[in-house]
C-alpha cells in the first residue's frame, strides 16, 4: 500500500448484553460501510474501546473484521503505546498483522515526551513495522501534541511512514501540508475539520461517524477530491449538527447510539469507564439521523 487517502472509519466494537464482543454486530457493521462506499477499515483505533480489550479480544475483533472484509478493502490496525518496546513486541508477535495493510500508531500517552522522543518513538515503531505506518496525533487524549516539525522530520526520514491522523490544531494541520514529503497522506482525525481541512489540501480521513453514514461521508470526501465544493458543502452543513450531538457526551458513546438506532448493532453497550448517552441526547440522535 503506497497511499492511503479517501475514507476510511474508524469501526466501533460492539458489544452484547454481557459484555463479550458481539462478532453478528461487527461482521454486519463491517458489510454496511463497505457497502456504503468508504475506502478502508480501521480496526483498533479509539472508537473500538481498544484500551478495555485484551490481547486475546483484540485478535478477536481484526479477525472477525478480516472475515467480514473478504479481501475487498485495505484493512490498517492500531498498535500503539507508551511503552515504546512493548509496542515493537506487539508488532513482532500479533499474528493477525499479515493480513493487514497498515497500522495505526497513536502518540504516547501519559509519559509527554519531548519533541525528540516523539520522533525516536515512532522511528523506532516504523524500523521495526511489516506494513506501513500511519502516525496518529490527538493531544485531546494522548496529552501531548506532535509538532508540524516532528511529522514532516519522520515522513521525511522513514519511508513506510506513509500517513498522520492529524486530530490537532487547525494551523498545525496547514504547517504539516506545507512541510510533508510530497507523497506523504494528511488525513483528519475530526469530522467536523474534514471539509475545512480538505480545501487546504488534506486527502481523506479516519471517520467515526461514517460508521453509521458510510454513504455521505464517502460521498464528501470524493467530492472534496474532484474539486466539487458544492456537493461536498451541502452534505457539510446538512450532517453538521448531528456531527456535533455524536460528541456530546463522549466517543464512542455517540456513534454507539447512533448505530443501535440504527439498528446495525444489537446493544447500545459500553464497557466502564465509558458509559451510554443520557436518553435526552439518544432520542436527538435519533431525531437527526434522518437515514434514507
Amino acid at each position: 500500500m503506497d497511499r492511503l487517502i479517501g475514507t476510511g472509519v474508524a469501526l466501533v466494537t460492539p458489544f452484547d448484553e454481557q459484555q463479550r464482543i458481539d462478532r453478528e454486530s461487527l461482521y454486519r457493521l463491517v458489510n454496511y460501510v463497505i457497502d456504503g462506499g468508504v475506502d478502508f477499515l480501521v480496526a483498533l483505533g479509539t472508537t473500538a474501546e481498544t484500551a478495555t480489550l485484551s490481547a486475546d479480544e483484540r485478535a478477536v475483533v481484526v479477525h472477525t473484521i478480516l472475515e467480514a472484509n473478504q479481501g475487498r478493502l485495505p484493512v490498517i490496525a492500531g498498535i500503539g503505546g507508551n511503552n515504546t518496546a512493548e509496542v515493537i513486541r506487539e508488532l513482532q508477535t500479533a499474528t493477525w498483522l499479515k493480513d493487514c495493510q497498515g497500522i495505526l500508531s497513536i502518540t504516547p500517552c501519559y509519559n509527554k515526551p519531548t519533541q525528540r522522543g516523539l520522533y525516536e518513538h515512532f522511528k523506532a515503531i516504523a524500523a521495526a513495522s511489516p506494513l506501513p505506518l500511519c502516525l496518529y496525533n490527538v493531544p485531546g487524549r494522548s496529552g501531548v501534541n506532535m509538532e508540524a516539525a516532528t511529522v514532516a522530520a519522520l515522513s521525511h526520514d522513514c519511508p513506510n511512514i506513509i500517513a498522520v491522523k492529524e486530530a490537532g490544531r487547525f494551523d498545525q494541520a496547514t504547517a504539516i501540508l506545507k512541510s510533508k514529503r510530497a507523497d506523504f497522506s494528511a488525513l483528519s482525525g475530526e469530522d467536523a475539520l474534514l471539509l475545512p481541512l480538505m480545501s487546504l489540501g488534506f486527502e481523506g480521513v479516519i471517520s467515526v461517524i461514517a460508521n453509521v453514514l458510510p454513504n455521505d461521508y464517502a460521498c464528501l470526501v470524493k467530492s472534496a477530491l474532484q474539486g466539487d465544493y458544492p456537493t461536498a458543502r451541502r452534505i457539510h452543513l446538512d450532517r453538521a449538527e448531528l456531527c456535533k450531538a455524536l460528541f456530546e457526551e463522549g466517543n464512542p458513546a455517540g456513534i454507539k447510539a447512533a448505530l443501535h438506532a440504527a439498528g446495525i448493532i444489537r446493544q447500545n453497550t459500553l464497557r466502564l469507564p465509558l458509559t451510554p448517552v443520557s436518553d435526552a441526547l439518544y432520542n436527538k440522535i435519533i431525531g437527526l439521523l434522518k437515514l434514507h
